[in-house]
């Protein structure tokens, strides 16, 4: 890298910073550190949800996929992603916000407790906290292996650099700092995405690379469905991800909670929809071309680092590699923020009663606290990590699998339809899902990716659905409660609650949903 491009990279911290110092500025209560009192407009949230599902591990891992196989990388991941998300914005995305809006809740496991009964929710919130600092650790790894590749620092110091940043403006701005950063993602990511594109038109055949290309890749690279990936785990990965990215992955729920009422967050929702089908695959055009410009690479994970090399001027590298910190960071700062909250509301009051007693101030130091210490865990999961295979066997084999059976019964619990679906349902799906990921991660040597992914997922939802008929639990709380979802607040309950909010209310957000369900 020459001096021009540590320069960019070196403004891009100093933003970083800036953004989180402004953001605490915003910051007064434990709403405004989780949710923002949904005070984000719904076109930041849609960038938001957009972009707080990237990471490095895009240019690295993904990048190889495309470098090996082509355009198949497109159909199983963001066009899977961009069709999830547009269902979910007409089930899911009004249904979380109104759990906010209308019973001021700042964890999405929250609900659980009433909705189900305590021990599920903390079986789903210990689980899924467990799968986020193996998720976090991958993403560390990947921006380590790009720092790596472009400015030859060790992979140590990369994690830790990165991390510490993240850590320093997540604490202060909360998920103010979280959006912010996502737009500024999304800023660097269009330049540098466009300057990559247009660097392979001028080394190509201009504009016409776009249809011209496919004859001279290698062979299979322009099927949707070649290499590993088959038509069974692209239809595997549109179910898991239907799932996770309309609020699985909790830090995608927060989005939607962040809007200012329900029909935005749809709007939210679409918006992040579409931008899912497009972008990427002007990301993917040049990393599918790759062959042409870098060929015989045999690492596939160093085909982007080589091609950028290859393609952009002095300068650009620099953005580009901000752009990189930028993907990690927005998602690691987007999934460090629910996480803490998911510690703070969810699972810190059962372990230590006293949190309970916390005052705001006192609530808003220890979520910062939170995010330190999970932030430094999940760092010190990846420094001691083997990077190769790693992002890999994390992002598909255990993510990915993993994510249907805890998120189901947390999804589906929102739904009228599922309304007598009570804790054994839940448990059970998720028990029996884990189980079946368990045997084939572990047992099965011969499993293929479509099974790792597939048959834990459907396990899970067929558990649920099949337990619940057979064995109902309904109750007047959880009826309450589901049927509250359906409309948005009225102008009397929206006053009430921030009066509320005003207030000094309990440390759980568990306690507060359940005394607003009992109280209608």
């Amino acid at each position: 890298m020459a001096a021009l491009d540590w320069v960019v990279l070196g403004a891009y911290f100093f933003v970083m910073v800036g953004i989180g110092l402004w953001s605490r500025k915003r910051i007064h209560t434990i709403a405004d550190f989780f949710t923002a009192r949904g005070r984000i407009p719904w076109w930041l949230s849609g960038i938001s949800h957009h972009m707080s599902g990237y990471s490095a591990i895009m240019f690295v891992t993904f990048a190889a996929v495309a470098y090996d196989h082509g355009v198949t990388v497109y159909f199983w991941w963001p066009l899977t992603i961009g069709v999830g998300i547009g269902i979910g914005a007409f089930v899911f995305a009004a249904r979380w916000n109104r759990l906010r809006a209308k019973h001021g809740v700042n964890s999405p496991l929250a609900y659980l407790a009433v909705r189900y009964n305590l021990p599920t929710q903390q079986v789903l919130a210990y689980s899924g906290a467990a799968l986020k600092v193996v998720d976090i650790a991958a993403k560390w790894v990947a921006i380590a292996v790009l720092l790596q590749g472009f400015a030859d620092i060790p992979l140590g110091w990369g994690i830790t650099l990165t991390g510490v940043c993240t850590m320093f403006y997540m604490a202060f701005g909360g998920l103010w700092a979280d959006v912010l950063t996502d737009f500024g993602q999304f800023v660097i990511q269009a330049v540098a995405g466009f300057a990559m594109l247009f660097a392979l038109f001028a080394h190509l055949d201009g504009v016409a690379t776009l249809w011209t290309m496919w004859g001279d890749l290698p062979k299979g690279h322009g099927d949707p469905v070649a290499g590993p990936v088959t038509s069974g785990l692209i239809m595997a990965f549109l179910l898991v991800k239907t799932f996770e990215y309309n609020g699985g992955m909790w830090n995608l729920a927060q989005r939607y909670m962040a809007a200012p009422s329900g029909s935005r967050a749809r709007r939210s929702a679409l918006l992040s929809s579409a931008l899912w089908i497009v972008w990427p695959f002007i990301l993917f055009v040049p990393m599918i071309a790759a062959p042409l410009v870098v060929p015989g690479i045999e690492n596939g994970e160093q085909s982007y680092i080589m091609l950028a090399q290859a393609l952009l001027p002095t300068g650009v590298i620099g953005l580009l590699l901000a752009g990189f910190f930028s993907h990690t960071m927005a998602m690691v700062a987007s999934d460090s923020n629910v996480i803490t909250a998911v510690i703070t509301r969810d699972l810190a009051p059962v372990l230590v009663p006293r949190v309970r007693r916390l005052t705001q101030a006192g609530q808003l130091t220890f979520a910062r606290i939170t995010t330190v210490a999970f932030v430094t865990v999940s760092m010190t999961f990846a420094l001691f990590a083997d990077p190769k295979g790693f992002i890999m066997t994390v992002v598909v084999s255990i993510v990915a699998a993993t994510m249907g059976p805890i998120s189901i019964p947390l999804m589906l619990g929102l739904l009228p339809w599922f309304r007598r679906h009570g804790p054994v349902a839940a448990i059970s799906s998720w028990a029996g899902g884990l189980a079946v990921w368990a045997f084939l991660y572990w047992g099965v040597e011969d499993a293929t990716q479509t099974m790792n992914v597939g048959l834990p997922v459907l396990t899970s939802l067929t558990l649920y659905v099949v337990v619940g008929f057979v064995h109902p639990q309904g109750s007047a709380a959880r009826d309450a409660l589901i049927d509250s979802l359906d409309s948005d607040p009225t102008e009397a309950e929206r006053l009430a609650l921030e009066a509320k909010l005003d207030g000094e209310p309990p440390a759980s957000d568990g306690d507060a949903v359940a005394g607003t369900v009992v109280t209608r």
